[in-house]
C-alpha cells in the first residue's frame, strides 16, 4: 500500500519508507505465466520439436531457460479462449492416434500434438505448478486423469499414457470469460453462477484438494457483483457436512490496458488497482450477505489475464505478436507495483502471455528476443518478493487524459508510482517508476538509512524506442548510491533500490 500526498510541481519530492511497516505477505504466484493454444505460444514457442534449441521432448531449452531466470511459479493453460471448445481427451496418448480439430477461438487447426502430459511435463522441467482452465463438458474426466489414485477409467488412461502417479494439479478455472460475446459458451450471469456453483461442489467432491476459480469479468461490472453473491457462500449439507473450507477459493478477473499516447499508456495499469480495490470490497460483501463465518479463509483475487495490449497493433486472430516500447515497459513496471501495492487481495496474477503472444519473450529459429517488458517483470521476479511495505509518496500528478477516461476522479495518477518490499533475509527493494516523458524528480528518501544502495534501472533514449533481434537497446543498467542527499529518478524510468535493512 502506498498512500499519495499531491504537492506542487515547484515542490521537492520525497517517498517515506520504514522497513517496519509489513503490510502483507506478497504471494510468490503474482508472478505466474500464462501458455493458450493460440499463435505461436505454444508450437513455435515451448514446443518446437527438430529445432536444434529443443531437447528431446521437443521443449525449448532456451525458453525452459528463461522461465527459471524469471522463477515462474504457476502457468495457466491451455486457455484462454481456446479452452471453450477443448477437449482434452484430444491430447492424451499417442500422436500419432490424436484428432486434428478446428479451432474456434483464433480460428486455425489444432492438431493437438501438445496436450495435458506434454504441458505438465514441461511444468516439472522448469520447476512450475500448472493451472489448468476448465470447460464445464469435460470437467470431470481431467481432473480425474490428473488428480486420481483410484482404480478407475481415466486415472487408468493416464497409466496407460505412461504416467503412473498423480499430477495433483492443484489449480482449476471454471471457465474462461463466459461473459464475452466470442465465447463459444457464452453465459448469463444467472446461468453462469448456477452452472460454476454446482460444478465446483462435483469438482470438490471428486478430489476435495483442489482450488477453484470464479470466472468474473473486470472486477468492477455487475457480473463480477452478481456471480460473487451466488457463489460465495458457506454450504456445509452440499458436501455431506464435510466442508471445512468455501467451494471458492479466488475469483478472476481480467484487464488489458494501451493507450497512443505515452502518458495515457503507462497510466492505464491504476484502473487495475481500481478494479482489485471494488473486487476486494465485492468479496467481503458476498460474504457478509451470504453470513460466512470469518474462519473461512478470504477469497482472493486472480488476475489471471494482465499485460499492455493493443489489438489493433497485434491482433489475436493473426498471432498477437506486439512489438513493445519503453512506454509499454513502464506500463508494466506500473502493473507490477499496483500487484504489490495490493498483496493483501492477490492470490494470484499471470501475465498474458509467456512466449511470442503479447509477451515480454519471442522465439526466433536461432534464440530469443527479450523484448522491453521482459526487464521489469525480471526486476520484480527477482526482487519484489517477501512483504509488501507501507510508504508515503509525496510527489505532483499527471493530471492529462487517461485510458480508460474513469480513471480521472477515481483514483490519482502520480508522476513517480511506487512500491516497497522486504524479504525474509531483509533486503529492502523500491521499486520507482517516472512515467514523466521529459523531467527527472530530484527526491528525498526518508527511513534509507545508510550505506550503499544497489541501483537498477531501465530506460532508453524515447518511450518509443523498441528492442529488435541483434539490437536490445532496453535492458537493467546496474549503479551505486551512497544513500546520501536526493536522489534522482531519470525521466521516463523504472528505478529499482535495493538495501539492506
Amino acid at each position: 500500500m502506498a498512500t499519495f500526498t499531491n504537492i506542487l510541481e515547484s515542490e521537492e519530492p520525497s517517498i517515506t519508507i520504514n522497513p517496519s511497516h509489513k503490510l502483507a505477505k506478497i504471494n510468490d504466484n503474482i508472478y505466474g505465466g500464462f501458455t493458450e493454444h493460440m499463435g505461436r505460444c505454444i508450437y513455435g514457442g515451448i514446443y518446437d520439436p527438430g529445432n536444434p534449441l529443443s531437447d528431446e521432448n521437443g521443449y525449448r531449452k532456451d525458453v525452459i531457460e528463461a522461465m527459471r531466470e524469471l522463477n515462474v511459479p504457476v502457468v495457466r493453460y491451455p486457455g484462454g479462449n481456446f479452452v471453450a471448445t477443448y477437449h482434452w481427451l484430444d491430447g492424451v496418448g499417442p500422436k500419432e492416434k490424436r484428432p486434428p480439430r478446428p479451432e474456434l477461438a483464433w480460428l486455425g487447426l489444432e492438431t493437438n500434438e501438445f496436450g495435458t502430459d506434454e504441458f505438465l511435463k514441461w511444468c516439472e522441467t522448469i520447476g512450475t505448478e500448472p493451472y489448468f482452465a476448465l470447460n464445464f463438458g469435460t470437467a470431470l474426466g481431467w481432473v480425474e486423469y490428473c488428480n486420481s489414485s483410484n482404480n478407475t477409467y481415466y486415472a487408468n488412461l493416464r497409466r496407460q499414457n505412461g504416467r503412473e502417479k498423480p499430477y495433483n494439479v492443484k489449480y482449476w478455472a471454471l471457465g474462461n470469460e463466459m461473459w464475452g460475446p466470442w465465447q463459444v459458451g457464452q453465459m448469463t450471469k444467472e446461468d453462469y453462477a448456477k452452472k460454476a456453483y454446482q460444478w465446483a461442489k462435483a469438482l470438490k467432491l471428486l478430489d476435495p484438494s483442489i482450488e477453484l476459480i470464479l470466472c468474473g469479468e473486470t472486477g468492477y461490472s455487475t457480473w463480477d457483483s452478481y456471480v460473487l453473491k451466488e457463489c460465495i457462500k458457506w454450504d456445509v449439507h452440499s458436501l455431506g457436512g464435510s466442508m471445512t473450507a468455501s467451494l471458492i477459493s479466488m475469483h478472476s478477473i481480467h484487464i488489458y490496458t494501451a493507450a497512443a499516447e505515452h502518458l495515457p499508456n503507462a497510466t492505464a495499469p491504476r484502473s487495475a488497482e481500481r478494479a482489485i480495490e471494488i473486487t476486494a470490497r465485492l468479496i467481503d460483501l458476498a460474504r457478509i450477505e451470504n453470513g460466512v463465518p470469518h474462519t473461512v479463509p478470504r477469497q482472493t483475487i486472480c488476475f489471471d489475464e494482465w499485460n499492455v495490449w493493443d489489438p489493433t497493433r497485434a491482433p489475436g486472430d493473426k498471432g498477437a505478436e506486439e512489438k513493445y516500447t519503453l512506454s509499454d515497459a513502464l506500463a508494466v513496471g506500473v502493473w507490477l507495483n499496483v500487484f504489490i501495492r495490493q498483496s493483501k487481495y492477490i492470490g494470484m496474477a499471470n501475465i498474458a502471455q509467456s512466449v511470442n503472444v503479447i509477451s515480454p519473450l519471442m522465439t526466433t529459429k536461432s534464440g530469443l528476443l527479450k523484448q522491453t517488458t521482459w526487464w521489469p517483470l525480471l526486476l520484480f521476479s527477482k526482487y519484489m518478493r517477501g512483504y509488501t511495505l507501507a510508504i508515503n509518496v509525496r510527489c505532483a500528478e499527471y493530471l492529462g487524459p487517461t485510458e480508460p477516461a474513469w480513471i480521472r476522479g477515481t483514483i490519482e495518477t502520480p508522476w513517480l508510482d511506487v512500491s516497497a518490499t522486504i524479504s525474509d533475509e531483509g533486503w529492502v527493494s523500491l521499486a520507482v517508476v517516472n512515467v514523466h516523458e521529459t523531467r527527472g524528480f530530484e527526491t528525498r528518501l526518508e527511513g534509507i538509512g545508510s550505506g550503499s544502495v544497489e541501483v537498477l534501472t531501465v530506460t532508453g533514449q524515447a518511450v518509443t524506442v523498441v528492442n529488435v533481434e541483434g539490437k536490445e537497446e532496453i535492458g537493467i543498467k546496474k549503479s551505486q548510491w551512497d544513500g546520501k542527499g536526493l536522489f534522482s529518478f531519470p525521466k521516463h524510468s523504472l528505478t529499482m533500490l535495493r538495501w539492506k535493512a
